[in-house]
């Protein structure tokens, strides 16, 4: 099945690889699925929807085992304050449910921010868009398809 986060990668000419895992629509944590992917939970990034009180919705993209650290964001996005949206404001947003979001194809060409970690990595693994779907992705190559900014905003 392709995605449109993966139509957007071929669009692009960049290679990936898929990596299908069962998904327990109980725990959705990136860890779990960093553990039935087999890579390190720190390999697989995490992508989180906020707000900052000036520019307005940006997504976050941290390693699994981190937490966004929102003073981090905010300065790097020159807001005064950022604010992970609400569950509910998720999917009307990017498209996507909590599981699949993806920077990749959401509904709007929000700014990204993904933590400097990914840069530790020869490939990362991100969301392909819907659960049970995961993209493995060089860094250099995830960052110019989704056009990210990187910065230190995971704690």
């Amino acid at each position: 099945m392709k995605t449109n986060a993966v139509r957007i990668l071929d669009k692009l000419e960049i290679s990936y690889q898929l990596l299908h895992y069962e998904v327990d629509p109980d725990d959705l944590a990136a860890e779990s699925v960093a553990q039935k992917i087999g890579l390190p939970p720190e390999q697989v990034f995490k992508t989180l929807v906020t707000r900052g009180d000036r520019t307005g919705v940006c997504l976050a993209v941290v390693p699994g085992n981190a937490q966004l650290d929102l003073k981090a964001l905010a300065l790097l996005t020159e807001n005064r304050k950022v604010e992970t949206v609400p569950l509910k404001d998720v999917q009307p947003l990017t498209g996507y449910i909590r599981g699949g979001v993806t920077a990749l194809a959401c509904k709007k060409d929000y700014p990204v921010y993904v933590d400097e970690t990914i840069e530790l990595f020869e490939q990362i693994a991100v969301s392909a868009g819907v659960r049970g779907t995961m993209i493995l992705i060089a860094p250099d190559d995830y960052l110019r398809s989704v056009k990210g900014t990187v910065g230190a905003i995971a704690k």
